[in-house]
């Protein structure tokens, strides 16, 4: 952390956006924003002040009192024209989502597009906030249940996704009649900024987006305040599992996507070079900074003879900063993630794993101050070493071996994450087995990151979820909406009432 004392304060704050505007925070904490690749400070976030996360709950509230009797159509309408602006601004996203997250400039784009497609799903709120009637449910009765929205709701955000993730939360809640709270990672939120900007030009009203920036403090604030009914999170097990205990105690509904051990299985009858450039995409890209990320590689057979063929795929990935043309893979986001990650690659050597390809002490050339570790790949590997068992969130890949489909099966579910899993087989037979007993909440069959398209949820699940309820797609409707059911009756002016009735029947 800096205070603003230093050479530091030249560089450009990021503001807060309280009431349908950008606003300068009185805070005196300050952090720096810091390009991955090179080190250079590029801004300064606030961690906004107590008052003004105040402030910002307070605009929703009051949004929230026409928000929420806008029409549907209108909602809509906001969101077909968020989306263009999107499209529209695709590259500019990219760009600064590169300068301070440090993916390439590809991967960034791909981040803003799978946020671009919630927002699309959003647009077409109205075929998504439908009830459910029921006619004659008794002699002239009908029943019928209505989605409202809860009122202010509240988004904390990762590091690794700052366009996507943020595009899962607040257009879904807006679009169906709700305001929000968005709290971006401290560590890269300009693109989050840049996003936030074009939702306002697209229509969004005053006070139905407000964002603040902070940390701890900031998120406890959100879990504590009376007004906010409910929290989606993304981000680490520890800080979510904090998130959700804290803020369920509150009352609150909460959503936590956290972390993650995917294990992939390779079948001997896989397509071998689809499977390994697969393997590879899923462990390296992004610098491994994903909770989908393939981490394990579970070996079946004959297939473990494929080992020195996946080494020799990993070392052609080329590993400079994201805007470098030809870069497989950027930096790691902070000099605290290199350490994490190299740590672990020393602890993996310790505890008796075959260090296959070692990414540690990588030159990049032009960027000698980045956060690079390259591909890294441990044979070999047992349930126990810290390389298994932590999520280690940088581009390692753990091998482990299996003589069975059934041996791999046990294994993938012993561990206690199950935010996603794959196979790789060319045996519907296999694929079925896999998908019926695997315990774990998204399945790829030859598909190697199965993050689902929004008209379905993200549907992790075990230690790496809490809450009953996921991000976009149905499941997402009914978190921030509540059902009421009515049941009514009419009579003609005619109609008189021979009897009171002190039982609960409708006859």
């Amino acid at each position: 952390m800096t205070n603003v004392a230093d050479a530091t304060e030249l560089a450009p704050a990021i503001s807060l956006f309280i009431d349908g505007k950008m606003v300068m925070s009185k805070t005196d904490h300050w952090r720096s924003l810091v390009n991955p690749a090179t080190q250079e400070v590029i801004g300064r976030v606030p961690f906004a002040t107590p008052d003004e996360v105040e402030a910002a709950v307070a605009s929703s509230a009051r949004a929230f009192a026409t928000w929420r009797k806008t029409p549907i159509g209108a909602r809509a309408r906001i969101f077909l024209k968020y989306q263009e602006l999107i499209r529209k601004h695709m590259k500019e996203l990219a760009l600064l989502l590169t300068t301070e997250q440090g993916k390439t400039l590809a991967d960034a784009e791909g981040d803003v597009f799978r946020g671009l497609e919630v927002v699309e799903h959003a647009a077409g709120i109205g075929n998504l906030q439908l009830g459910e009637l029921a006619n004659n449910v008794a002699n002239g009765v009908d029943t019928f249940t209505i989605l409202q929205p809860l009122g202010v709701c509240a988004g904390i955000t990762p590091f690794n996704f700052p366009a996507m993730i943020p595009l899962w939360m607040f257009p879904m809640a807006i679009a169906t009649g709700n305001t929000f709270v968005l709290k971006p990672s401290e560590q890269d939120p300009m693109v989050t900024m840049r996003l936030v900007e074009l939702a306002t030009e697209a229509g969004v009203p005053p006070g139905v987006l407000n964002v603040v920036h902070g940390g701890e403090e900031v998120v406890n604030a959100i879990c504590d305040h009376p007004t906010i009914k409910a929290i989606s999170f993304v981000g680490s097990t520890r800080v979510g599992t904090h998130v959700y205990n804290r803020a369920s105690l509150a009352g609150k509904r909460v959503q936590c996507m956290m972390g993650a051990k995917n294990h992939a299985v390779i079948m001997p009858d896989a397509q071998k070079d689809q499977t390994l450039n697969s393997l590879a995409g899923a462990a390296f890209g992004a610098a491994g900074q994903r909770c989908m990320a393939i981490s394990v590689a579970i070996m079946v057979g004959e297939s473990a003879k494929w080992v020195p063929d996946l080494v020799a795929k990993a070392k052609t990935l080329k590993v400079s900063a994201g805007v470098e043309a030809g870069a497989d893979l950027g930096p790691l986001v902070s000099p605290d993630a290199l350490k994490r990650v190299t740590g672990f690659i020393d602890r993996g050597t310790q505890e008796g794993a075959t260090l296959d390809l070692d990414g540690r002490q990588i030159k990049v050339p032009g960027y000698d101050k980045g956060n690079f570790v390259g591909p890294t790949i441990f044979s070999g590997v047992k349930p126990g070493m810290s390389i298994y068992d932590q999520e280690i969130f940088g581009p390692v890949l753990c091998i482990m071996y299996a003589d069975t489909l059934e041996e791999a099966i046990a294994i993938t579910n012993a561990n206690p994450n199950g935010n996603g899993t794959a196979i790789f087989t060319q045996s519907g037979a296999a694929a079925r087995k896999f998908k019926e007993d695997i315990d774990v909440g998204q399945i790829g069959i030859n598909v190697p990151i199965p993050v689902p398209v929004p008209m379905f949820s993200f549907t992790g699940s075990r230690a790496s979820k809490l809450g009953d309820l996921g991000p976009f797609g149905k499941q997402v409707i009914a978190f921030y909406t509540q059902t009421k059911t009515v049941t009514e009756r009419w009579f003609e002016d005619s109609t008189t009432q021979t009897s009171v009735n002190t039982t609960i029947s409708l006859k």
